[in-house]
């Protein structure tokens, strides 16, 4: 009997990552480097204290505020400058010069704002990916064929109908991709930020590894990280990837 796909993926994705344990573990050996063994014992010591499920749970919360007030504003500044010529070649350029900066650039002016504290932190998760969700939606509105609108306004729809009917459903591939750029620009902002903002989250965890020189636990929340951002990516984004694939007729 022949195996499904999903079997012989899940089968690669296995032989591939006890694979790269093995080598990993096999380096330790012979060079004295920190192991997987390490970072296993980091973690669980971690986990079992409480820190962990208290950092993690404190980085989500901060992620979570973060990336909703990203959502909505950049929604809002990309159906704006997409839909208004002069906010597009005022506003717009404004958006695309801001999105140059890198995120490290808003935590001076942060501090000064709020001070070292939880309102830094979310502000910088926010400066840090609005102006991507921003710029696709944008591109979004701008995209939408002209002869979709010019049927809308033939056949008497009102500005509301317009864009709820015509402008939003033609923008959700490009609003699905903004969202995803968006939010691993939030998650990155958000991890540089905890590590210069003392208090419980996975970037002070990490501050605290490199404070004892505590490699297996840097490295333990490393793994952290990379599950959360992999778990976003699969349960969340690619659901979303491919009901618009299928939903636009762009699935194979």
């Amino acid at each position: 009997m022949r195996s499904s796909p999903g079997w012989r993926k899940l089968f690669r994705v296995l032989v591939f990552y006890v694979a790269l344990i093995a080598a990993w573990h096999l380096l330790a050996l012979a060079t004295g480097w920190t192991g997987p063994g390490d970072v296993a014992v980091a973690l669980w010591r971690t986990a079992r204290s409480g820190d962990l499920g208290r950092g993690l749970g404190a980085t989500v919360l901060r992620m979570a505020v973060g990336y909703t007030l990203s959502i909505a504003l950049g929604l809002s500044l990309g159906v704006f400058t997409g839909s208004v010529r002069w906010a597009d070649e005022t506003i717009g350029t404004l958006v695309l010069g801001l999105q140059s900066l890198p995120s490290v650039t808003w935590f001076p002016l942060a501090v000064l704002w709020f001070g070292a504290n939880e309102g830094a932190v979310v502000f910088v998760v926010l400066m840090g990916s609005v102006w991507s969700i921003a710029v696709s939606a944008r591109a979004g509105v701008q995209n939408i064929p002209p002869l979709q609108l010019r049927a809308a306004r033939m056949f008497g729809g009102s500005v509301w109908q317009r864009y709820t009917l015509v402008v939003i459903p033609a923008m959700v591939p490009s609003i699905v991709q903004g969202l995803k750029l968006g939010w691993s620009f939030a998650w990155r902002s958000l991890l540089a930020a905890e590590l210069l903002f003392g208090s419980a989250s996975l970037g002070n965890l990490l501050n605290a590894g490199r404070k004892a020189n505590d490699t297996g636990l840097v490295m333990a929340v490393f793994v952290v990280i990379i599950i959360v951002g992999v778990a976003m990516d699969r349960l969340v984004f690619a659901r979303m990837e491919g009901w618009v694939a299928e939903r636009w007729g762009t699935a194979t």
